[in-house]
């Protein structure tokens, strides 16, 4: 979590790159394009949760991977409800934990309940700084609401939460832009494979006082 009233701003580490100019080259397949495009027509409707478990899941996502406003959001909360919708499963889970549905709304409820128990509002309606306290106690084992209901807090923030949250944010093509990755190496693959070697179809790096270097390879890289 962050504890600043707005999120801060991400470095432009690739100026100019765009994961997306690959989509009509030799770079990916049609699998990878169908996958893509499915990805990105993803909107902030929910098919799974109800408006208010949706609202409080747009809210959590907002602290553990806020987003800059010079760019559109990642959908993640959307990316997280289509999988649950899909009933997509890991395949493991530990010991005490549900199966990914229903953790994911006995969790959801509880955290309301926390946030009730504490601040007399429901999560949504919290301070960001509120909010973080909730997530940290969670985090640290420490909430003990009723409605967690045998599952243990720190497990669903750590094995769920924040794993769902998270890869939910890196599947999305504009966190691929953000740190340079290419997406699927199918059918190209790569063909430098030595330490800090870039092939042609790959992102160039900013080194500092070097951005404009980069943004003119970025501009090329299909």
């Amino acid at each position: 979590m962050h504890d600043r009233s707005r999120p801060p701003a991400v470095p432009n580490r690739y100026p100019d790159y765009d994961v997306l100019a690959k989509r009509n080259g030799p770079s990916w397949n049609d699998k990878t394009r169908e996958a893509i495009a499915r990805r990105l027509s993803i909107t902030d409707t929910p098919l799974f949760f109800s408006a208010d478990e949706f609202a409080a899941l747009t809210a959590i996502a907002a602290r553990i991977v806020p987003q800059p406003a010079t760019r559109p959001p990642v959908p993640v909360a959307a990316l997280v409800d289509r999988k649950l919708h899909a009933n997509v499963c890991d395949g493991y889970r530990p010991a005490g934990m549900p199966r990914e549905r229903d953790a994911w709304r006995r969790g959801l409820h509880a955290l309301d309940a926390e946030a009730r128990l504490a601040f007399e509002r429901r999560f949504v309606e919290l301070a960001e700084s509120e909010q973080d306290q909730i997530l940290r106690r969670a985090e640290a084992g420490e909430l003990t609401s009723s409605e967690w209901s045998g599952m243990r807090c720190d497990d669903f923030f750590k094995r769920r939460l924040l794993h769902d949250v998270v890869l939910a944010y890196y599947s999305h093509p504009t966190a691929w832009s953000e740190i340079g990755w290419g997406g699927p190496a199918s059918p190209r693959g790569y063909v430098r494979l030595d330490y800090n070697e870039r092939d042609p179809w790959e992102a160039a790096e900013a080194e500092p006082g070097r951005e404009a270097k980069a943004a003119r390879i970025n501009r090329h890289v299909r």
